[in-house]
């Protein structure tokens, strides 16, 4: 059992991908773990990197931009303009109250391109209050979590019974 539950956090921390591949990937695997674990697992494993990258992540990629090793210098580059990108876009539909409400709806919906990396790179890039951050992303990553599991229920239900 502890390696299904493994298997599980373990993808929930895996940028892009996060609780919105590992509960269906727990659920459409039939892993034999309760539902209500699936669940709570997926949401600490997506929490877990959340303060790391919004301490590191900007100060590593501005590192990395630098490099002489133009593959790493691409990617931090990449990594830095989405994530300003993302911030900006943000800044703009919601305004400067409305930030974090937006930066939960951002890590809640669960579309791809959206999630707690992202929201967190963006925040960090934005120099965003770190304790409104993080709540507001643990906020996104309870509700996406709660989303993918009745989506990855009813889905698996529909194809397999």
């Amino acid at each position: 059992m502890l390696w299904k539950i493994l298997i599980v956090l373990i993808i929930s921390m895996i940028p892009l991908v996060e609780l919105r591949g590992a509960i269906p990937v727990a659920v459409g695997m039939d892993l034999g773990l309760p539902e209500w674990l699936v669940l709570i697992i997926a949401i600490i494993g997506n929490i877990i990197p959340v303060p790391i990258i919004y301490l590191f992540a900007r100060k590593v990629l501005e590192w990395g931009s630098k490099v002489k090793w133009k593959p790493f210098k691409q990617f931090c580059n990449f990594c830095l303009k989405k994530g300003e990108k993302g911030g900006q876009k943000l800044l703009q539909k919601a305004g400067k109250h409305g930030t974090y409400f937006a930066l939960f709806l951002f890590v809640a919906v669960p579309i791809p391109g959206t999630g707690a990396w992202t929201g967190t790179l963006a925040a960090s890039v934005l120099n965003l209050n770190f304790k409104k951050t993080i709540l507001s992303i643990t906020a996104g990553i309870l509700v996406a979590g709660l989303i993918m599991l009745a989506v990855s229920l009813g889905l698996f239900k529909v194809l397999f019974n």
